[in-house]
């Protein structure tokens, strides 16, 4: 079995355009990135070390723990090399794995082959040295082996996370088009709020931007509201050493941060989403929440901090004509009312974004799935300027 106690090298993967944020949080558990890459994060750690990344990760998608870095020309070497590792270290003969690949290299038509072929070597080796395989299939559950292979090189990783990292746990009722956890995060992240002052969020639909403020003010993390990750299926796995760390994990909540978060929406269903959103991850009560047009949501005049505003982008012209409307009103919104305030707007319309009137001070790119957007700045200041 592991010793979840050596280290080697860890990838830790996000969505193009966050790993910034990613990295500055990897940073702030206390470890050291080796590399940065266009979607992710390199860093030297252990297995120990990968539950807590896990653990804490808000901007993360998945972190990956390197087994072996491998040369393969092309698809006939696959199956000789992968049987050649020891899979009976890694995964109980009567465990369950899956394979997952990203492939590069001109012989190889489609990943599904990769996967068939390393499943075929795995399920032979345990079959010739103990007369039954673990089972396999296509579920993110049991151990999770990630291939990444470029050209004629493959990297070969333990997924220690399994499901996605992207979803918090908390968001049962996702509302009309949703932003994910962790772009939320990373937005928050990029707007430099401090937690000790205001976080408002107009518009706010099923609350994810008001909820991941919240739970970054009173200092809960994604592991709170998950049970099961990959690496619980990674022989040398201790649910006593999970236990502790889970122990740490709520040791560290504030239950009363004092901070103003509002979250606002013209629609009561929306708010109602919200609400039990926040409920189950038990930040309700540190939210206001208003139902009134956001014209009309109620900041505090000091101290001043965060607006950020997600409004729709308009997908068919009638919309965005319609659309272009509110864009305005949102510009004298912030003219008007939020003075001393610092502005964001995150949009994949720029055109739309032009209505707001206002200089923006500040571009910061983001994706939202394929959609390319930007988190637009503006200072807002008090007085004439």
């Amino acid at each position: 079995m592991l010793d979840f106690n050596e280290r080697r090298t860890v990838f830790v993967t996000c969505k193009d355009r966050s790993v910034p944020y990613l990295e500055q949080e990897i940073r702030d558990l206390g470890f050291f990135p080796d590399k940065i890459h266009r979607t992710g994060v390199e860093l030297t750690a252990s297995l120990e070390d990968c539950m807590d990344l896990n653990l804490h990760l808000r901007t993360a998608s998945q972190v990956l723990f390197e087994i072996r870095s491998i040369y393969l020309r092309n698809a006939s070497d696959i199956y000789r090399r992968i049987k050649a590792l020891p899979w009976e270290e890694y995964l109980d003969v009567d465990g369950y794995f899956s394979v997952n690949s990203v492939v590069e290299n001109e012989s190889v038509s489609t990943p599904l082959i990769v996967n068939v072929k390393v499943k075929d070597a795995i399920v032979d080796r345990f079959r010739e040295k103990f007369g039954r395989r673990p089972d396999s299939g296509s579920e993110y559950k049991g151990l999770v082996v990630q291939i990444y292979w470029k050209d004629t090189h493959a990297q070969i990783y333990l997924n220690t996370t399994g499901e996605t990292l992207a979803k918090h746990g908390y968001r049962k009722i996702p509302g009309k088009a949703p932003m994910m956890e962790d772009l939320a995060a990373a937005t928050i992240y990029a707007t430099e709020w401090n937690t000790r002052v205001p976080f408002i969020n107009p518009m706010c639909g099923s609350g994810t931007l008001a909820i991941e403020a919240a739970l970054m003010a009173s200092n809960r993390y994604p592991g709170l509201y998950r049970d099961h990750y990959a690496f619980m299926d990674i022989l040398g796995y201790s649910s006593e050493a999970y236990e502790a760390k889970m122990r740490k994990l709520r040791n560290k909540i504030i239950e009363n941060p004092g901070v103003k978060i509002v979250a606002s929406d013209i629609s009561l269903q929306a708010i109602t989403f919200a609400r039990e959103n926040a409920a189950i991850a038990q930040v309700e009560d540190l939210i206001d929440f208003q139902v009134c047009d956001f014209a009309e949501t109620e900041i505090p005049e000091k101290p001043r901090g965060v607006i950020m505003f997600n409004p729709e982008y308009g997908e068919r012209l009638g919309e965005v004509e319609e659309l272009a409307e509110t864009y305005k009103r949102i510009g004298d919104f912030l003219k008007q009312k939020c003075a001393g305030y610092r502005g964001y707007i995150f949009t994949g319309n720029l055109e739309l974004a032009k209505k707001v009137g206002l200089r923006v001070s500040r571009r910061i790119e983001f994706w939202n799935g394929t959609i390319d957007c930007r988190l637009l700045k503006y200072e807002l200041y008090e007085g004439k300027k």
